[in-house]
């Protein structure tokens, strides 16, 4: 926001070079004197090299980067002049917020907490208690979920400032150094002039208005009345200081075809900084920030209304709920009475954050607009579309210049969707346990009723993907000649996230699974759980009934085995009663299973009584029940010897 600094931010904190030297004494000119503050950074990075007072000269660069609002980059050059020693109260309580800008917040806290126990300024170590407690509130901001679309508004920028967007009748009006050639010392970039846009075009849709920019003045943050024949909007001194020292407002009147000569606002405190304009909705009341003598901080929000004679009256100030010992501006009142301003002083994430001020009664509560439109950077001057989407400027990273204007639109209303990509790797696995990838195999996706849903291939790292919905059950399913067929059961039931918890339209969660599928081995035992009997009985129960109609499935995946199918007693009983008892009970499954559909040939029932225990010296109920069980075993394999 190199631009924005001044016309939109206070310059708060003049460091007097009172260490001076002759290698610097150039550099300190054009930084105290003329407020050069891009050319005095050049020429004391050249001192740096050569100068004595190193530690100075590192204060120095870094206060012309924070006064060209450049605050991150001037960290390292504090950090540079105190740690020489470098003493100025002013750089001991400026190096905390660098930190804090840069989105070091932990260096940032255990900087205002030193200059608490050692700054010189009552006022300032007030400030850096309130930036402690902000600080420990940026953790809340950073759990919080918002649901901002955010974009470039690409049509509009260009690789130098745009910003402090105002929108009237489908016209973003906005400042700009597009087409300046005139440089501004304190910042090296041109000055900025006002630009109209017509929505929804592309840029050859962007105009210079006429009749309201000046060579070698800034003008920026224009505001117009409903009717649009108002307009009011900042514009800096010319550089001689004689109509006013700093920034000041301004109006001008469209007369069907022409803006008028803009005229000085008497509401003007030609001492002070005055910017940032905004009008309320019925045009009777503007509001403004200033840094004018009884601010609570640097600048200030304030309001003025309009008389009956249409004239500005007596300037208030918005009170302490809004303005603090920071900078508050760029203010934008809507329809329904809500404030909408730029803040470094309430709890931000860096730099100004943007904030919404709402009534409640007697009290005003301001509310940060969170981490899915406020970062570390500068984001400020926010304009209303509607009631849920708008432009506001940003020197964020990853835009097209230094300031750019982004479009948002708040989406918390819109229906959220939640998708699954599950991404799996297939295996095959040995007889000897050793795991090989399974390359161009394969496989489908089944629904909980076995119907295909997907099919895939797996690629050479035996890799595949599938798209799932949430709170669905799946099989995942593949077969390779010699392998048994593998149904991996997959869900996505309870992994959605909260519904509170979604912040874009639609949410893609990955998941993964592992697949393996194992050698077909001849005599491979397999112990089917959960299949019981009534006592001396041998009728399959409807529970027993759902474990066999797994060995059901097992037969119907490979149908090139052949199984035998046993039941065990335990030893209890009388011997030859047990194993009469566990035949009739194999039996009764293969007849079961037959009925099912699978062919006699490949079930063979085997009764083994208590012949065969798992634990031979049962003792407990559990060792009983271990014992007392039905197996598979693989027997014969089409094709296999």
């Amino acid at each position: 926001m190199k631009q924005a600094v001044h016309i939109g931010i206070s310059l708060l904190l003049l460091v007097s070079p009172a260490f001076a030297g002759s290698d610097t004494k150039s550099a300190d000119k054009k930084f105290k004197q003329k407020g050069e503050y891009e050319t005095a950074l050049q020429e004391y990075k050249k001192a740096l090299e050569t100068g004595t007072n190193k530690a100075y000269i590192n204060a120095q660069i870094g206060e012309c980067y924070r006064l060209s609002n450049r605050l991150a980059e001037a960290a390292p050059f504090y950090k540079a002049a105190i740690d020489l020693n470098y003493k100025a109260d002013s750089i001991l309580f400026q190096y905390p917020f660098a930190l804090k800008a840069a989105g070091n917040y932990d260096e940032a806290k255990k900087g205002f907490q030193s200059y608490v126990s050692n700054g010189g300024k009552p006022a300032r170590v007030e400030r850096a208690n309130r930036e402690i407690d902000n600080i420990n509130k940026i953790a809340d901001l950073q759990t919080k979920k918002f649901w901002y679309e955010i974009s470039n508004l690409e049509a509009v920028n260009t690789p130098g400032s745009e910003f402090g967007p105002f929108l009237a009748d489908n016209t973003l009006y906005f400042a700009s150094t597009k087409g300046s050639s005139a440089v501004y010392g304190a910042t090296g970039t041109p000055f900025t002039n006002l630009f109209s846009y017509k929505v929804g075009g592309d840029a050859t849709a962007v105009a210079e208005l006429q009749g309201v920019n000046t060579p070698g003045q800034h003008e920026a943050s224009a505001a117009l009345s409903k009717d649009g024949k108002l307009m009011i909007f900042a514009r800096s001194n010319d550089g001689s200081r004689k109509t006013h020292k700093e920034v000041c407002l301004y109006s001008s009147r469209f007369n069907g075809s022409a803006w008028s000569e803009p005229e000085l606002l008497a509401i003007n405190d030609i001492e002070a900084w005055n910017g940032a304009p905004s009008l309320s909705p019925d045009g009777k009341t503007l509001y403004f920030a200033s840094n004018r003598r009884g601010t609570k901080g640097g600048l200030d929000l304030y309001r003025s209304k309009m008389d009956e004679n249409g004239k500005w009256g007596k300037v208030s100030n918005l009170g302490e709920s809004i303005n603090t010992a920071g900078d508050e501006s760029f203010p934008m009142i809507t329809e329904d009475g809500k404030l909408y301003f730029s803040s470094d002083g309430h709890p931000s994430l860096g730099g100004l954050d943007l904030f919404v001020a709402t009534k409640k009664g007697e009290s005003t509560i301001v509310e940060n607009l969170g981490t899915g439109i406020n970062t570390v950077s500068d984001d400020f001057g926010l304009t209303m579309k509607s009631a849920t989407e708008g432009y506001f400027s940003s020197n964020r990273a990853g835009g097209k210049g230094d300031d750019d204007i982004y479009y948002f639109r708040d989406g918390k209303n819109d229906p959220r969707v939640v998708k699954f990509n599950t991404t799996g790797q297939a295996f095959s696995r040995d007889d000897k346990g050793v795991e090989t990838l399974m390359a161009n195999t394969n496989i489908k996706l089944l629904d909980d009723k076995g119907a295909t849903v997907a099919e895939t291939t797996s690629d050479a790292d035996g890799k595949f993907v599938f798209p799932m919905e949430p709170s669905k059950n799946y099989v995942i399913y593949v077969e390779k000649e010699q392998y048994y067929t593998k149904r991996e059961p997959f869900s996505t039931v309870g992994k959605s996230p909260a519904y509170e918890e979604l912040t874009q339209k639609e949410t893609v969660i990955d998941l993964s699974t592992k697949l393996v599928l194992n050698k077909i081995k001849l005599k491979e035992t397999f112990v089917v759980e959960n299949i019981n009997w009534d006592y001396d009985k041998a009728e399959v129960r409807p529970d027993a009934g759902l474990e066999l109609d797994k060995i059901i499935q097992f037969l119907q995946d490979n149908p090139t085995i052949s199984i035998e199918l046993s039941s065990h007693t335990d030893s209890r009983g009388d011997d030859k009663y047990n194993m009469k008892l566990s035949q009739k009970r194999a039996e009764a499954s293969k007849a079961f299973m037959i009925s099912k559909g699978i062919k006699s040939e490949r079930v063979n029932s085997k009764g083994y009584g208590e012949s065969v225990p798992l634990i031979m010296d049962a003792a407990t109920e559990e060792d009983f029940q271990k014992n007392r069980r039905t197996e598979f075993k693989v027997i014969k394999v089409a094709g296999m010897k």
